[in-house]
Order: structure tokens, then sequence, then C-alpha cells
């Protein structure tokens, strides 16, 4: 009787339990308004088929506006600090070499998306820094030819 009532309880979680959960709907807060709306709106259809019912319900409240993350407009005018200081660094070097200073003091782990524009920065401060180098080299060994 016992291998009886296990075998039930089986089926039964196979037909009707949930045993897991997506990544996605375990952290709702993380995600973009938009996703997370459908996330929901995806659980909430394959609910509605399995019951019988094919209407979409009301889950939250519309005036119950959750911002996410990276729902904030990057500073800078939109483009970032990293974007910015690669950009403004043709005008003035030294914007390189500041977003160098916070891409190595990881700067971007408050937002992610600064990532991309810092590494830029760092590259193009690295660049500069070598010119620079072969330059003053050239004028160096350009004065002492010309004091023979």
């Amino acid at each position: 009787m016992d291998k009886d009532a296990r075998m039930e309880e089986n089926v039964s979680l196979r037909n009707n339990g949930e045993l897991g959960r997506a990544a996605s709907d375990m952290h709702l807060d993380l995600l973009r308004p938009s996703a997370r709306n459908n996330t929901i709106s995806k659980a909430g259809q394959a609910n509605a088929v399995g019951n019988g019912r094919g209407k979409y319900s009301l889950i939250r409240d519309p005036e119950d506006f959750q911002v996410g993350i990276y729902d904030i407009p990057l500073p800078c005018f939109g483009c970032g600090v990293g974007w910015f200081s690669f950009l403004f660094g043709f005008l003035c070097p030294p914007m390189w070499y500041y977003a160098t200073f916070l891409y190595f003091g990881n700067y971007y782990r408050k937002d992610p998306r600064e990532r991309a524009g810092l590494g830029a920065s760092a590259i193009a401060a690295l660049l500069c820094s070598v010119a620079l180098l072969i330059i003053a080299s050239v004028l160096l060994l350009r004065s002492r030819s010309l004091q023979l």
C-alpha cells in the first residue's frame, strides 16, 4: 500500500505541481519593468491555459511601478562617464587618464553599462601615452644629433 501511495503522489506532482521556478521568476526585482511584466504574464498565461481559462488577470496594480536598475539614464547626457570622457578626450586628453583611473578603480561596479566607455578611454590613454613617448624620444634624439 505504501508503494501505491508513493506512485499516486508522484503522478499528482507530475500533472499538477510545479517542481521548480525559473531564475527570472525568483529575481523579479532585478528585471526591467517591461521584462518583469512579460515574465509574469507568461506565467499567468500558462496557469490560465492549464486551468481552462483563456483570459488575462491583473497581477499588479498599475500604480505600483518599480524602477529597475537599468531604467535610470546614465550621467553625462545619457552616454555615461566613460564614453563622455572618451569623446571629450580628443579635445582634452587628460580626460582619458581620468577615465582610466575610474576604470582601474572599479567605478563600473556601480553600473556595468559604464565599463565599455571606461575601457575605451583606458585604451585611448595608452595609445596617447605611447605616441607621446615616441614623439619625446624622436625629439630627444634629434636634439642630440644637432649638438654633435
